[in-house]
C-alpha cells in the first residue's frame, strides 16, 4: 500500500504525520526547518513520486503547500497543495510535483469566473484570428517564449531560416493584430493562450 511505504519512509511519528484522505490521496505534514527553500521541499516529493511509482507502477502527483508555522494554518496548507494538484493539472501538465508558491500567472487565472475569461479571450482576439492560427503557427509561437522573445535563437531551435520566422511573425501579427515581438503584445498573448487553456479544461464556473 502507498499510505503504508509512506509511513515507512518517514518513521518519526513525532514530527511528521502521513494521512489518509480518501482512496487515491494521501497527506504528509513535515517537519521542515525553518527557511528551508522550495529546491530541498521539491527533492523530498521528487524521492516520494520516483519511490512510488515505481513500487506501483503508478503516476503520482504531489501537491506543494507553502510552509505554515502553526498547526491552525494547516487547512489552509492542505488547500493550497489541493490547488498546485488542480492549477498543474491545467498549466503544468508535463510536471507530476507542483509547488503552490511558482504556480505564478496560472494560480490567478484559475481563481477567475469563466465568464470573465471568455470576455478578455473575446477582446484580444476581436477579430478571431486566433481560430485561423494552424498546429505549426502555435509551435512557432511557443518556441519564441520559451526563447525570451529572441529571433535569432527561436529560429536556430526551430531548424528555420531568421526570414522565416520573421514571416510567421508577421502573419500572427495580421491574423491576431498582435506583433509577439513587442513585449506588451507577447504578454497579452502569453496570458490569452493560458485563459484558453483554462477555458477547456473545465465546464462554466461562473
Amino acid at each position: 500500500m502507498p499510505f503504508e511505504m509512506l509511513q515507512n519512509m518517514f518513521p518519526d511519528k513525532t514530527k511528521d504525520y502521513v494521512i489518509s484522505v480518501g482512496e487515491h490521496d494521501i497527506v504528509l505534514v513535515k517537519d521542515m526547518k525553518p527557511g528551508t527553500d522550495t529546491k530541498e521541499i521539491e527533492k523530498i516529493a521528487t524521492n516520494i513520486a520516483d519511490t512510488l511509482s515505481t513500487e506501483f507502477y503508478a503516476k503520482v502527483s504531489i501537491g506543494i503547500s507553502t510552509m505554515v508555522d502553526n498547526i491552525k494554518d494547516l487547512a489552509k496548507a492542505y488547500k493550497e497543495a489541493q490547488v498546485a494538484l488542480e492549477v498543474g493539472k491545467v498549466f503544468e501538465t508535463e510536471k507530476n510535483i507542483v509547488s503552490y508558491e511558482n504556480l505564478g500567472i496560472g494560480r490567478l487565472i484559475y481563481q477567475l469566473p469563466t465568464t470573465l475569461c471568455e470576455m478578455f479571450l473575446q477582446e484580444v482576439f476581436k477579430k478571431g484570428g486566433f481560430e485561423s492560427l494552424d498546429r505549426e503557427t502555435l509551435q512557432t509561437i511557443q518556441a519564441f517564449f520559451e526563447n525570451n522573445l529572441n529571433v535569432s535563437e527561436t529560429s536556430r531551435k526551430l531548424f528555420v531560416h531568421r526570414n522565416t520566422l520573421v514571416y510567421r511573425l508577421e502573419k500572427i501579427r495580421k491574423l491576431t493584430g498582435l506583433d509577439l515581438r513587442e513585449f506588451e503584445h507577447a504578454i497579452t498573448f502569453k496570458v490569452a493562450l493560458m485563459v484558453k487553456k483554462y477555458l477547456s479544461s473545465k465546464p462554466a464556473k461562473l
